[in-house]
């Protein structure tokens, strides 16, 4: 004997099927009033003038050298800095540099040379961590064109957004950098 729950889910499918309706439609309906607010927020940053992104927020400051300092460094080392940061909450600085000239640029790549970070106010000299893949830094052929990065260690928070800063690599010097 064969059993067949067939009529048995017909008659509970009848009775519910409006019960399912209304739950479905609820919860469409709580869910596009909750989206409401977040996607007017989105839009609204959307629709602020771009102009403002482009300049510094209140209380930053570029992070690029004196244009002398910035035209010599191009001529001399073959880089433009792009930024010098804080990053990791903090207690690391990021700086950022693109190659101009790979053949000038090739000593600042050198994995010889132990680089450093001067805080002009305070004296403090930053160093590079060592992690177990090596230096926190780019150190390869310098490629025209490519950003670069070495990433100081601030642990007890010396440089501050708005510190001027030297980045010292051998005989390479960029002073009067703002932290960003």
């Amino acid at each position: 004997m064969r059993l067949s729950f067939e009529p048995v889910r017909q008659r509970i499918c009848a009775r519910h099927t409006g019960d399912l309706f209304s739950v479905v439609f609820l919860a469409l309906l709580f869910i596009a009033i909750l989206c409401t607010p977040l996607l007017s927020r989105a839009q609204t940053a959307e629709a602020q003038p771009k102009q403002a992104a482009a300049e510094p927020a209140e209380g930053q400051v570029q992070s690029q050298p004196d244009v002398k300092d910035e035209s010599s460094l191009e001529e001399k080392w073959g880089i433009q800095v792009i930024a010098v940061r804080l990053t990791a909450a903090k207690t690391m600085v990021d700086f950022r540099y693109r190659v101009v000239d790979a053949a000038k640029a090739k000593p600042l790549l050198d994995r010889k040379e132990n680089p450093y970070l001067l805080d002009q106010a305070s004296g403090a000299k930053l160093s590079v961590p060592a992690s177990k893949v090596g230096n926190l830094r780019a150190t390869s052929n310098p490629i025209a064109g490519r950003n670069y990065f070495i990433l100081f260690q601030n642990t007890r928070s010396v440089v501050k957004a708005g510190s001027r800063v030297t980045i010292v690599i051998g005989e390479f010097r960029a002073e009067n950098l703002t932290v960003q």
